[in-house]
């Protein structure tokens, strides 16, 4: 089974990378793009039972930091 896991920054924690993309793009001419925040994109392949909360475990441990970084699991 797949599942995918987003992890994004916190609200309030800054951005290094996103102001880097920002900047980039209104360097190349695009206009109209207020803010960028960066995130990660982390495919897992996993055996269909594998539980949620192993799958919470693996991000709260490994995955995200949980300080300043949000986790969010989707299946399917």
């Amino acid at each position: 089974m797949k599942v995918q896991v987003y992890v994004t920054l916190k609200p309030g924690v800054l951005d290094p990378q996103g102001k880097a993309i920002h900047h980039a793009l209104e360097s190349l001419g695009f206009a109209g793009v207020a803010d960028v925040r960066a995130g990660r994109f982390i495919e897992l392949d996993v055996a269909d039972d594998v539980s949620d909360d192993d799958l919470d475990a693996m991000c709260r441990k490994l995955l995200a930091n949980t300080v300043i970084e949000n986790y969010r699991i989707e299946r399917g």
